[in-house]
């Protein structure tokens, strides 16, 4: 049966610390399994997000809870499914959602770590919601600034729309300079404003989704010019599109270089966990003309796929002092976050619930998840991972692989194995109705 489960503390040696711990989740956009050093990379240095991945664990099957934007910045802030939200969420929020946003009565880690005397900070991109009053200032989060939108200019940041997209709270406040930089200057200010008290600090950056830009690139888009058919910048070499990647990675790089060296000068490294993911895979290819966009490494498809190139994706947990170095490659999701974030910082809220599983024992002791299935929906694209197995239906095509040994998803195993096939079929299908009803509940209210 498909549980949602509670979260309680688990981890006795988390209790230990002597002051609540500060979070700070730090999110790449569209960034690929390949794009990182630590990850294979030997186009990308990366030396910071490299040193972060040394110092801590770094995860070699983790999963994103869908294959594109918001479904996962959803399933992370609540630690849920967020096809519990409603179909909406199956994809990206775009202009036919722009009245619409992350349901109130769903409970963001903000809301959940605030009241526990946390200041909270959202800098960067939110694509939850447009505009008041789906912003982060109705999700728990004292300090708002970026972007409501899933893309904007990395220098004008005006949306693809052609509209000023450039928050401060609930209030349109157009500034100058590069996204990437001027997150990170927000997020090193809150450091320092809050280094006397826990903080938890959701930095989703932009990069390195389109427009590709980086800081030495020109502006693209202007007021009031819709850009929903030239979306990706100027590029004056779309068969190659990997020097403006290549640039914007730099500086995704350096600013969790900046982000971390912020918090040793301040002596907050040693209570501060540092969680560093993607929303989704990276793009190979786009439309018809632009290629060698991004890496996805040895897997299959990209961004917007059920295959593993649109879900594995890099992630690393760091925390000096408390989780020691390693590489692990147990299942894990977007989903997990929440209840790991409750254990560590020793909230029991068990009014709270989550599809996702407490990864502390795995940090703290090295000790095995528990077993259990994951669920991928993208309109008809539909997955299941139940250990080594996946099976994916893409319309009317069923696919059966067997990950530890075809990490690429090469061969179609389902004529051999009717039966795991009809197994992972009736699992997807009893999640399905499950989030479907979920959904019911919160359109009702």
């Amino acid at each position: 049966m498909i549980a949602r489960i509670l979260i309680f503390l688990v981890c006795s040696s988390v209790l230990l610390i002597a002051a609540p711990p500060n979070v700070v989740l730090i999110v790449a956009d569209d960034l690929g399994y390949g794009d990182l050093g630590c990850y294979g990379s030997t186009v990308n240095r990366t030396p910071h997000i490299n040193a972060l991945a040394a110092s801590g664990v770094r995860f070699t099957d983790f999963h994103s809870a869908g294959p594109m934007c918001t479904p996962t910045r959803a399933a992370m802030l609540t630690g849920q499914y967020q096809q519990r939200f409603g179909r909406q969420f199956d994809g990206a929020l775009g202009e036919a959602q722009h009245d619409q946003g992350l349901p109130h009565e769903a409970i963001t880690l903000a809301e959940m770590l605030k009241p526990a005397g946390y200041a909270t900070a959202c800098f960067g991109k939110w694509h939850l919601g447009y505009q008041p009053p789906w912003l982060p200032p109705d999700q728990g989060f004292d300090e708002f600034r970026g972007l409501g939108s899933g893309d904007g200019d990395f220098h004008t940041h005006i949306d693809r729309a052609g509209r000023e997209d450039w928050w401060h709270g609930n209030e349109l406040e157009m500034e100058g300079g590069y996204t990437t930089e001027l997150l990170t200057r927000y997020s090193i200010e809150f450091i320092e404003k809050n280094r006397e008290r826990p903080f938890f600090l959701y930095l989703p950056h932009l990069a390195i989704h389109f427009p590709w830009q980086g800081p030495d690139d020109p502006p693209h888009r202007q007021k009031g010019k819709d850009y929903s058919k030239d979306k990706w910048g100027i590029i004056p070499n779309p068969a190659d599109v990997s020097p403006h990647i290549k640039a914007m990675i730099r500086v995704l790089d350096d600013s969790v270089g900046r982000i971390v060296a912020a918090l040793k000068e301040r002596q907050l490294d040693r209570n501060t966990l540092v969680i560093f993911t993607s929303d989704n895979g990276g793009y190979l290819s786009y439309a018809p003309d632009f290629r060698n966009i991004s890496s996805n490494g040895p897997l299959r498809d990209q961004k917007g796929s059920i295959y593993e190139g649109g879900h594995r994706v890099p992630t690393i947990i760091n925390w000096p002092g408390r989780i020691q170095p390693a590489v692990t490659n147990e299942i894990a999701h977007s989903t997990d976050l929440l209840p790991t974030i409750a254990a560590i910082t020793a909230l029991a809220k068990d009014t709270i619930t989550t599809d996702g599983v407490d990864l502390s024992p795995l940090l703290f002791n090295h000790e095995t998840l528990p077993a259990r299935m994951l669920f991928w929906r993208l309109g008809d694209k539909h997955a299941v991972r139940d250990g080594p197995w996946k099976l994916c239906i893409n319309g009317k095509r069923t696919e059966l692989f067997d990950l530890a040994q075809d990490i690429g998803e090469t061969t179609n195993l389902a004529a051999q194995h009717p039966g795991r096939v009809k197994q992972l079929r009736e699992a997807w299908d009893e999640w399905n109705a499950n989030v479907n009803r979920s959904a019911e509940a919160v359109s009702s209210q």
